[in-house]
């Protein structure tokens, strides 16, 4: 058996043009994904795994520009939770974002880069063209769609959409619409990047600047919705970065505080401002049960997949109770489903971070 991940970079143009729910057409689209462990010769093998806002399709593989593990490194490869010496991964980059698949950073019919001329997207586009993508390498059925927060919104909507396509159905610290706390976040990130005086109006690419200034802070702001109060207090409490006594100023005195603005600053070398704008739209469009008539039971009606919803206890992003009017509409719809939460100090990014209980329940729910 394989020790050693064997993973394979990719892009494809797909073979037709990509209708949108805002009625308008893409006519190229690229997608570019990563593939880890062999495919059966029945093509039976195959999890889909989405990813979340800020993350790609380097699940597993050392990212080109950080030079960091894959974002589930930890959870995917031989013998991991996710094995790839029984399944063949996928993972593609969406449509809208920045590491190699169509979005506004891409070059236009005209030469240049769409910029703000590009489409508003909504995660349903992005799962149709990943399913586009699936039908050009001549896979059908899954054995897994697998997806944490933004990436569980499109495996709830893979299911929604396409319910014959899977016959599992893994969904981690989601939502199935997006509340207005959460589009009020985004949307002072929003602010925060059109803010910026070198975002001119979205068309940067050919300035030589970029709105990094708006886009850390907009970073910032989100990263915070990422953790924990009890998380942060652990961490960091109130103790002072690299000095003995407050400053009486504007640097950053809290630990904390440098934290934030090193995460904020570290994002701006691997994250385009535009794709950040266009995604956390489609995330804000997302209503599951408003695209099925509004009764989201509906949205799962003709599934033949099983389900699995995970949540953990200090998420206030997509707390349990948003899993649980998931799990209450997959009942009324008479799916199977499993659901449970989980406790972790972590927030939100637990899905992405050393939670032995949710290592167990994947693999279980793989099997």
């Amino acid at each position: 058996m394989a020790t050693v991940l064997a993973s394979a970079s990719s892009s494809l143009q797909l073979p037709k043009p990509l209708k949108l729910d805002s009625g308008q057409v893409l006519d190229r689209v690229t997608l570019a994904y990563e593939t880890y462990g062999e495919l059966a010769a029945d093509k039976s093998n195959v999890i889909l795994i989405f990813h979340a806002l800020t993350m790609d399709q380097y699940v597993a593989s050392p990212h080109p520009i950080t030079g960091k593990p894959g974002w589930w490194a930890n959870s995917v490869g031989p013998g991991k939770v996710v094995d790839t010496n029984r399944f063949h991964v996928i993972c593609a980059n969406v449509i809208g974002s920045c590491m190699g698949s169509t979005g506004p950073a891409s070059e236009a019919a005209d030469g240049r880069p769409y910029g703000m001329r590009f489409p508003v997207i909504t995660i349903r586009d992005m799962v149709r063209a990943q399913v586009a993508l699936l039908d050009a390498l001549g896979i059908g059925r899954l054995h897994a769609v697998v997806g944490g927060s933004m990436g569980g919104m499109q495996a709830l909507s893979f299911a929604a959409n396409f319910p014959e396509r899977a016959e599992r159905v893994l969904a981690i610290a989601t939502t199935a619409r997006h509340s207005a706390q959460n589009i009020a976040f985004h949307e002072v990130g929003r602010q925060a990047i059109m803010a910026d005086p070198n975002w001119q109006g979205g068309g940067y690419y050919d300035s030589g600047k970029t709105p990094d200034k708006g886009l850390a802070v907009a970073r910032m702001a989100a990263h915070i919705t990422y953790l924990s109060e009890a998380g942060l207090t652990e961490k960091f409490g109130r103790r002072l970065q690299n000095r003995d006594a407050k400053s009486f100023g504007f640097d950053a005195d809290f630990q904390v505080e440098s934290y934030l603005r090193h995460q904020g600053l570290s994002f701006t070398d691997r994250f385009d401002a535009n794709s950040y704008l266009y995604i956390t739209r489609a995330m804000d469009y997302f209503d599951l049960a408003e695209e099925h008539g509004g009764r989201l039971a509906d949205a799962f009606a003709g599934s033949s997949a099983r389900f699995c919803v995970v949540s953990f206890d200090t998420d206030w992003l997509y707390p349990t109770s948003a899993s649980r009017v998931i799990v209450q509409a997959l009942n009324a719809a008479a799916a199977p489903v499993s659901f449970v939460e989980l406790s972790a100090p972590f927030g939100h990014d637990s899905f992405l971070l050393d939670v032995p209980a949710l290592d167990r329940v994947v693999k279980g729910f793989l099997e």
